[in-house]
């Protein structure tokens, strides 16, 4: 899937329409995408007025210090996993006040892959201050296209949440 500059920014762009309409703000917190989602988000003139904050928050250790990823999940279930996505997007909301909230975590590749969790595995999660969904996916592709679709991903769901649907289809 080959994503444009273009398309990113056109999803960012409805993600703060739907936010401005309801007086609300959101949160990132991204490892694999290294701050390939706030980076979109702050590419529409006066996204300050719904974006608080972004955490990009690459090593583990980065994951509990500042959002409070419980240490005790990593050696249980690694770092690419629904239970550490969900921590971190309670993590983001706490510290950053925004109602809502996107978390993502994967192997973008060429290498870090397993058999359990190979190349272009990531973990998103999001969250609207009562419930968090999570969703794995599988995406094709080198590192920049399997980074790509997460960032397209992670705001397609946030524009769902914003609307008041869920933020994972199917």
């Amino acid at each position: 899937m080959s994503v444009t500059e273009d398309e990113l920014t056109s999803l960012a762009a409805r993600l703060g329409e739907e936010l401005k309409a309801r007086g609300e703000s959101v949160c990132t917190a991204e490892s694999c995408t290294g701050g390939g989602i706030a980076e979109a988000i702050t590419r529409i003139p006066g996204s300050s007025a719904w974006f608080e904050a972004g955490f990009v928050t690459y090593s583990n250790e980065q994951k509990t210090a500042q959002l409070a990823v419980p240490a005790e999940l990593f050696p249980q279930v690694g770092a690419v996993s629904r239970e550490v996505v969900e921590a971190m997007v309670r993590g983001a909301q706490l510290h950053s006040g925004a109602r809502f909230a996107v978390a993502v975590s994967g192997v973008a590749g060429p290498d870090g892959g397993s058999p359990e969790k190979p190349v272009g595995t990531v973990w998103l999660a999001w969250g609207n201050g009562k419930e968090v969904e999570a969703v794995r996916r599988q995406f094709p592709g080198d590192r920049l296209s399997v980074r790509r679709q997460t960032v397209v991903e992670a705001l397609q769901g946030l524009i769902r949440l914003a609307a008041g649907e869920k933020a994972v289809q199917g």
